[in-house]
């Protein structure tokens, strides 16, 4: 492996021993006009001013290259005919219009909640591109799927037991498999690494006892054909990552061993690879990974195996862009301090763990154009009642001033898709962008923006005397 897979700071930003970043991005230039012209044009139609001071932009043409290149850089490295499936981890933007055009770009769909399920049932995801992922799938849910024909990954013995009376005396329609945790180490954000020794995701295969248990479950249900790990997210190093597929594919070689004949058909290696928040540059890319698993895991590859990813935030993020109005420039202790619309309730996890999610913020004029002028040091601050609600802290940009827009960039993922309620702030609209054919940009709405009166509604407006009339001692 190359010495600068191995470390990925909290940004994600894949690293040389020397510090240089590990890879050019040649789409870089593009993408970064292409925002500057929406946001340009976001003003100049009204989509941002002083009455809606906050809105979220979707760049699509971005979206479908970030497609185009998960499956040229998977298909680069297996052998032909292989089936390969991505599926995108709708958590990662679980917004129907989405999931519809990453259908078209040939991308399933990873869920693992009814809700999700749903949203990619209603961007017409078909069930055999669909895969079922969760630590608490009810009994319902699994009747729901296996009688779909979608994929399931049990997660520990308890599941399975419940797959087994399920499908007791029937034919199982589904593709099924277990999640296991190889059980590698974890990365520089704690919360995200699911391959820990103490993760709560999948069977713990140091454990003792439990690599032969996986063995056996596989070897008295012909029918389990899958094997299923995610070892990466933000913050774990490529290299971490591709040990632990090897580990599952070697795994997956045991049991087909053991049982005599290729039972496991299909490897699932979920997602995770990391976004670089750092700079413009989309890294590590998926050619970079792919080519990586194949040095690492040549057997993967070789055309026994079918393959499944579950890819999220490195498919969205950097095409997603949330710009705010500065309502007041003001200082504090000498430190200019621009406060906007966007805060906790778009950035919640930047604004709660700003050394693990930062963001790079753009300064735009009134009329919406990249601003000029000498970097200043200053604070970009967000609407709730709390100090630490700050988009960026003692970032050099040009200085931004009343009536100016600050863009929080490489948001498309996780970001404006997760509404936090803080002080009822409402959900910003979602407007999707791409050329005009004319020398323009034309948006059209992925979500429209929350109203107040559906703020009072899902607060428990209708049931306003529950309390008080509802309830006789």
């Amino acid at each position: 492996m190359d010495a600068d897979t191995e470390n990925t700071g909290g940004t994600g930003e894949a690293v040389a021993d020397d510090g240089r970043t590990d890879e050019r991005d040649p789409r870089a230039a593009g993408r970064a006009a292409r925002r500057d012209e929406a946001v340009r044009a976001a003003v100049r139609q009204g989509l941002l001013d002083a009455g809606t001071p906050l809105v979220a932009l979707l760049d699509v043409t971005g979206i479908r290259e970030s497609a185009a290149e998960l499956r040229a850089a998977f298909d680069a490295v297996t052998a032909p005919g292989t089936p390969v499936l991505h599926a995108f981890a709708v958590k990662a933007s679980p917004l129907v219009p989405v999931l519809r055009l990453l259908r078209e770009e040939g991308i399933g769909a990873e869920v693992a909640s009814p809700g999700e399920l749903a949203l990619a049932r209603a961007a017409g995801v078909e069930p055999a591109r669909t895969v079922l992922d969760s630590p608490a799938k009810t009994p319902a849910e699994l009747r729901e799927a296996l009688a779909a024909g979608i994929a399931v990954n049990a997660d520990n013995a308890q599941e399975l037991a419940r797959i087994d009376a399920l499908t007791a005396g029937s034919d199982v329609r589904s593709p099924v498999g277990i999640r296991v945790n190889p059980q590698v180490g974890g990365g520089s954000i704690e919360a995200l690494s699911t391959a820990t020794a103490t993760s709560k995701f999948g069977v713990a295969l140091r454990d003792e006892g439990a690599r032969e248990w996986v063995v056996r479950a596989y070897l008295d249900r012909p029918w389990l054909t899958r094997l299923h790990a995610h070892t990466g997210s933000q913050g774990i190093a490529l290299s971490l990552m591709a040990r632990g597929v090897a580990e599952t594919y070697a795994l997956a070689e045991e049991i087909n061993r053991r049982a005599g004949r290729q039972q496991v058909d299909t490897v699932d290696i979920g997602g995770g690879l990391p976004v670089n928040f750092a700079s413009e540059a989309s890294s590590p890319t998926y050619t970079r990974y792919a080519r990586l698993l194949s040095e690492a895991v040549p057997g993967l590859f070789d055309g026994r195996y079918g393959l499944v990813t579950e890819f999220g935030r490195s498919l969205l993020a950097k095409h997603g862009t949330v710009v705010a109005r500065v309502e007041y420039a003001k200082s504090a202790g000498g430190r200019p301090v621009a406060v906007t619309h966007a805060g906790v309730q778009v950035a919640t996890r930047t604004v709660y763990a700003p050394g693990s999610w930062p963001l790079r913020i753009a300064a735009y004029d009134a009329k919406g154009r990249p601003k000029k002028g000498s970097a200043v040091v200053q604070d970009v601050a967000g609407p709730a009642c709390f100090a630490g609600d700050l988009l960026a802290q003692g970032q050099e940009l040009p200085l931004l001033e009343q009536g100016d827009y600050a863009a929080a960039l490489d948001t498309g993922a996780y970001y404006f898709a997760h509404h936090y309620a803080y002080n009822s702030l409402p959900r910003p609209a979602i407007h999707g962008f791409a050329p005009d054919g004319a020398g323009g940009v034309a948006f059209a709405v992925v979500r429209r923006a929350q109203t107040i009166e559906e703020i009072v509604t899902e607060s428990g407006g209708e049931h306003a005397d529950a309390l008080t009339a509802g309830i006789t001692s």
